[in-house]
């Protein structure tokens, strides 16, 4: 698959807190950091990293009766992106999940389909018709990014081998996405 001026790279979470140190760790999450990087030198016309960015009282956390680990708290080292990420060639940070009373798996809305985050139209704005979405984890952020982007009408790739999952195995999800009609490719299929 070659890249051009039509594709964007969404980077999803790969932040401290998601590490196999981190608050809410994905093993081997941070395998994926050289496929990234190495994704990063393609000839993208943008390349999108997004953060999960919580407060400190986030409904998803434990003292709000939440599902998750505190994890990803503005400001916080565990909320940074990973060191070795590759950012020189990132056009934009999208940050989601700051709203205290929604989560936000997605890098285009929170999970009520409110609250846009805005990279739709930083997408549209550059020609982009066509998203390659990698990351964190692949089973929750990267799986939600991945469908709303098809909803929106972008033609959706995402790259398994740039990606890892939290709880379920990554043959799995990349399965289900693809019966939804997401392309499934690894890094080596994509070519400037």
């Amino acid at each position: 698959m070659r890249i051009g001026p039509q594709d964007a790279l969404i980077i999803v979470d790969v932040q401290n807190d998601f590490l196999p140190h981190g608050r809410l760790p994905v093993a081997d999450g941070d395998r994926i950091i050289p496929v990234i990087n190495q994704l990063s030198c393609l000839p993208f016309q943008a390349i999108v990293a997004t953060q999960d960015w919580h407060p400190a009282d986030h409904c998803s956390f434990p003292l709000q009766n939440g599902p998750w680990p505190v994890h990803c708290v503005q400001g916080t080292q565990g909320a940074e992106l990973a060191a070795l990420l590759r950012l020189d060639t990132v056009s934009a940070i999208v940050r989601k999940g700051m709203a205290q009373g929604v989560d936000s798996y997605s890098a285009f809305f929170d999970n009520d389909g409110q609250n846009p985050t805005g990279l739709k139209g930083f997408l549209q704005e550059r020609g982009v018709t066509r998203i390659v979405v990698c990351g964190l984890a692949y089973d929750v952020c990267v799986t939600h990014t991945a469908l709303d982007g098809m909803a929106l009408g972008f033609e959706t790739c995402v790259v398994e081998d740039a990606s890892a999952s939290a709880l379920q195995p990554c043959a799995d999800v990349s399965t289900a996405l693809a019966a939804k009609g997401v392309r499934i490719v690894q890094a080596q299929d994509l070519r400037g």
